[in-house]
């Protein structure tokens, strides 16, 4: 395209440039005042220090590392930016290149086989030429549930494809279209409205084939199948139905559908997302070999289907795509409450970070709704002068895949399905990485349960670059998290991952910096640490000045210091900054409320379990471990989340340092307001007394699930009394070794 016709615009947000700026410039005043203030307090003799040396220390130590991540986030906000793309001045239809999409999905129980095949149909009714899109499934579970599931979507996209494209819908979800109002398409069309009846009654049918075969528990004869043992099996899904009432379609009409289920076997490591999407990679190179392909989640559905032409107006851009790796969409959930009281929607991350990572050479590759060029997960191991014996040392001992590389992104023509199908069975078999590069140099890595970051940090690393793409239509909508055990199962599992990458050889803060700028590095730096980093604080901001409260020892100036005001200061400038960043993308005050407690609660909890997991499995003691978020929903459940009542049916590994440190707060508040009320303490224990005060405000809903409730999500007084003890154990020791 030519200069004077661009395919997007990049926005510079000046304002909020300068606004960032100018509070990372102040804050870091304040913060350097803080230092001082602290380490002042080692130079006074320690006969007349007011305060025990060691937990003075241990606060100093939290308030550091709180300043050093605070630090490392201001990159995100230098330079934000936002796009606008222009898919009308695309090519032409037959110019466009072809896209395979990859969706992953592993347990049919956990993941319900109707909601993936929604979201397999919503990507064949992507807004692109059919001939040139190409759907691939992995099923991790090997289940022929699944399997079965893809050829009665192949059976109702023969019908549900023809009716989008005839009535432009938009919402090309099926699940999602029928249980919305009519589409505004075909408003006072008597035909619309008959074949829109036709097409729900056609969903029913294909809805109630999966769910007998459910029932009859799958369509498995074979006992000795399992999810963690079994063989390859690869289908291209086409047409069986001769006897079908709906008239035939012309199969260049219809995207290429397949079913891939690698080979796994219990003696095998099998790297989870990561190695299902490397087998994907590997199938479809030799089936479709597009240049590029979206990666999904088996429940992030396609809500516009003009994402793939978006994603080509930055692709097919000669200015950045040569370096270019992937375009990341947000992901946004269709089941989020207005109240979000687990930020299930990942506001902070996805309306503010990302726009920031974006004005520094485009954001991490974010798990799903991503649009990456296949070239770029060869890591430039392809060169024209590498010999064939060094290829295959690289990419297996395929040579149809080594000539797929040859073929300058031409597909093969499917002729002879039983030779290929074998062929791409050799390539999903659990020994062909063997002795290879592949998860090493060669497609996602594995090296960490959070392949995305990891993998897209190495590219980064590598020289390529990436955007962020954020229209005002939602281009993905997934299922987002609605209760508590899921979070915090969730959020461990991530947190484990990242610290992995963050203690590696490839730490963001030492790898990074000789292959990415400095404000790049730091934004790894606080993706791979900050789980690590936070657990540390948070634990000893919510025992250490109780614990001192309680016996009378101040940590704090007093409210007639001078020095009052710098914690003050600080203080209000990080929650203000929050607030403000919360309100502009269209927040809360709730929102700020809700994600401040969340902060607090995995702080405590994830960031601390997931943090000494990757030590652990650093140090060899472990091995790594996933299981897919929960995606079937529970009515009661998701009735206290829509009530924005918290739902504590989890783990005690989970409740009790929650409602042990609630106890502890509310035992220091007590005392606290005891010292200031009686012993006229309130000059010099105003902050100690502020901060048991704030923490327990901002998590009342435990309060509220110990004294209050009496529902099923409360929690239970077996977890309050093991909590109690907790507690007691908390303040025996520290009035042992701290004060």
């Amino acid at each position: 395209m030519e200069d004077s016709v661009p395919l997007h615009v990049r926005h510079v947000h000046k304002l909020s440039i300068f606004i960032n700026r100018s509070h990372s410039l102040i804050h870091s005043i304040a913060i350097a005042f803080l230092i001082y203030y602290r380490a002042s307090f080692l130079f006074q003799d320690p006969k007349t220090r007011a305060s025990p040396t060691l937990p003075w220390l241990l606060l100093f130590a939290s308030e550091l590392l709180l300043s050093f991540i605070w630090l490392l986030s201001q990159a995100y906000r230098w330079r934000p930016v936002t796009r606008t793309v222009f898919p009308e001045r695309l090519p032409d239809d037959d110019k466009l290149p072809p896209i395979d999409v990859l969706i992953c999905t592993a347990d049919p129980d956990r993941e319900p086989t109707v909601e993936v095949m929604n979201t397999v149909l919503s990507a064949m009714a992507l807004d692109y030429p059919p001939e040139k899109l190409h759907v691939y499934l992995s099923d991790d579970g090997g289940s022929p549930l699944t399997l079965h599931g893809m050829r009665q979507a192949w059976w109702f996209a023969r019908g549900w494809l023809p009716f989008c494209r005839r009535y432009r819908i938009a919402t090309s979800c099926p699940q999602a279209y029928f249980s919305a109002p009519e589409d505004d398409g075909g408003v006072g069309s008597s035909e619309f409205t008959t074949e829109r009846q036709k097409i729900k009654e056609r969903y029913e049918v294909f809805k109630d084939s999966i769910a007998k075969v459910r029932e009859r528990g799958g369509t498995n004869d074979n006992g000795r199948i399992t999810a963690r043992d079994h063989p390859s099996v690869i289908e291209v899904i086409q047409d069986d139905h001769a006897n079908d009432t709906v008239p035939p379609v012309d199969q260049a009409k219809m995207p290429l559908l397949v079913y891939v289920s690698r080979e796994k076997r219990p003696s095998h490591p099998h790297h989870f997302k990561a190695g299902a999407l490397n087998v994907l990679q590997r199938v479809s190179s030799l089936i479709s070999n597009s240049p590029y392909m979206l990666v999904l989640d088996c429940d992030m559905y396609c809500n516009d289907p003009t994402s793939a032409r978006r994603a080509m107006c930055f692709h097919l851009d000669s200015n950045i795509s040569p370096s270019l790796a992937f375009v990341q969409f947000p992901q946004r959930f269709h089941n989020i409450s207005k109240n979000d009281i687990y930020d299930s929607q990942l506001r902070s991350c996805f309306s503010v970070l990302w726009q920031g990572f974006d004005g520094l050479n485009g954001p991490v590759v974010s798990g799903t709704g991503f649009y990456i060029k296949r070239e770029s997960l060869r890591r430039g191991v392809i060169q024209q002068d590498v010999n064939l014996e060094e290829l295959k040392q690289s990419f297996g001992s395929s040579n149809e895949l080594i000539k797929s590389f040859r073929q300058n992104h031409k597909p093969n023509v499917i002729n002879s399905q039983d030779g290929l199908l074998k062929e791409t069975q050799f390539l999903a078999s659990v020994a062909y990485e063997n002795d290879t590069k592949w998860g090493k140099e060669v497609g996602f890595l594995y090296d960490s349960v959070t392949e995305d970051l990891f993998t897209g940090f190495m590219l980064r690393c590598k020289g390529w670059t990436s955007v962020y793409c954020d229209p005002l239509r939602p281009q993905f909508l997934g299922s987002g998290i609605t209760n508590l055990n899921d979070l915090l199962s969730q959020g461990t599992r991530w947190s484990s991952g990242l610290v992995e990458v963050g203690l590696s050889k490839f730490c963001p803060l030492i790898y990074g910096p000789p292959r990415i700028s400095l404000l790049e590095s730091m934004i790894y730096g606080d993706l791979t640490f900050f789980p690590l980093i936070y657990f540390f604080p948070l634990w000893c901001f919510a025992t250490i000045p109780q614990l001192c409260l309680l016996d009378g020892i101040t940590l704090y100036p007093k409210v007639s210091n001078p020095h009052f005001v710098i914690f003050v200061f600080i203080f209000l400038s990080a929650i203000s900054k929050h607030l403000q960043e919360v309100l502009t993308t269209g927040g809360s005050f709730q929102s700020w409320r809700n994600e401040q407690r969340i902060w607090m609660i995995k702080s405590i909890t994830t960031h601390l379990y997931g943090s000494l997991d990757a030590i652990m499995k650093r140090m060899g003691v472990r091995e790594a471990s996933f299981l897919p978020t929960n995606k079937v929903e529970d009515d009661e459940r998701v009735k206290l989340y829509q009530m924005g009542k918290f739902d504590f049916q989890t783990s005690n590994m989970f409740l009790v340092p929650m409602v042990a440190l609630i106890i502890l707060n509310m035992a220091s508040f007590t005392g606290g307001l005891f010292r200031v009320m009686f012993l006229g303490e309130w000059d010099k224990m105003f902050v100690q007394v502020f901060i048991s005060f704030y923490i327990l405000i901002m998590n009342f809903p435990i309060i509220e699930g110990v004294m209050i409730r009496k529902d099923k999500g409360r929690i239970q007084s077996s977890v309050t009394l093991l909590s109690a003890v907790f507690s007691c154990g908390i303040l025996f020791l520290g009035f042992i070794f701290l004060l």
